[in-house]
């Protein structure tokens, strides 16, 4: 329970791109509130002045977000109240944030999300990959040892994936998950999302890390990774059935038009569908 007296922590999302996603109960608070709690002031000072607020700014990042959480959490007991914002997005999801929000709940300060842009979300939503279930993964390690140690760990993961990568990484990192997940693993690729060249790349994994390497643009802005979630094993029925539709559909369709189609005639996932193409395509038929 909130102790009486004291302040609040707003946890604030603001803009992954587009100005115009910061809500009218942000922006109330952002201006009304003691004080702004920024990832980077400058940018945040930005988005401030964009929007006619003149609250008072204080950092807090990774490098001194120990130390400033505690400040802030003496601030709000005195009665303060704290709007805490990134420089995109929902604060503590692959961002500063956490440490803040943790002192301020065991200090039994109020905390009050103030919801708007995720990046995760949003490229979740338009990805066409399956929504029921995700795993959101952060950043995966930048190192490539510890990059392929991380997916092999992933590799049966059945949920959809959603990772955030770094534009000079990202070819990479589709090599890696090409060569643990399978080439034929369904991805997407959503580029500066709600900004001016927001763009979605699909495809199999393999086919993404060939563009990755030939298109200058796919590597440029804020990227977020989605990999379709591991096949459950097809029992033996289902997997009859998938091989003499496929067998039939090749011999009169291209390969990714058969397995989609074989996939909705037998129930099959599509991924599931096309790995299984990719095989008999190179099969002789059965007798």
């Amino acid at each position: 329970m909130a102790n009486t007296g004291t302040g609040r922590l707003y946890v604030v999302a603001t803009p992954i791109g587009n100005l115009g996603d910061l809500s009218p109960r942000a922006r109330e608070i952002l201006g009304a509130c003691t004080l702004v709690a920024a990832e980077d002031t400058r940018h945040t000072g930005t988005l401030l002045r964009h929007f006619s607020i003149a609250t008072a700014l204080i950092s807090m990042h990774e490098h001194n977000e120990q130390d400033r959480a505690q400040e802030l959490v003496e601030r709000m007991r005195a009665g303060a109240t704290v709007a805490l914002v990134s420089d995109a997005g929902t604060p503590a999801i692959s961002d500063p944030g956490y440490t803040l929000v943790c002192a301020a709940v065991a200090a039994g300060i109020e905390v009050i999300a103030v919801p708007g842009a995720c990046a995760a979300i949003a490229a979740l939503s338009v990805a066409a990959l399956p929504t029921a279930k995700f795993c959101f993964e952060g950043f995966l390690p930048a190192r490539t040892a510890a990059r392929r140690t991380r997916l092999l760990e992933l590799a049966h993961e059945e949920r959809t994936l959603v990772i955030y990568e770094s534009p000079h990484r990202i070819g990479e990192a589709l090599e890696d998950c090409a060569e643990i997940f399978g080439p034929a693993r369904e991805c997407v690729i959503a580029r500066e999302l709600t900004k001016l060249h927001e763009t979605l790349y699909r495809g199999t994994l393999a086919e993404l890390s060939v563009r990755a390497r030939q298109e200058p643009d796919f590597t440029r802005g804020e990227i977020v990774l989605l990999i379709a979630g591991e096949s459950p094993t097809v029992d033996e029925d289902t997997g009859a059935e998938l091989d003499r539709v496929l067998r039939v559909l090749l011999e009169q369709l291209p390969l990714k038009q058969a397995a989609g189609l074989a996939a909705r005639l037998t129930g099959a996932r599509d991924n599931e569908a096309y790995k299984r193409a990719l095989q008999l395509k190179g099969a002789p038929p059965s007798q």
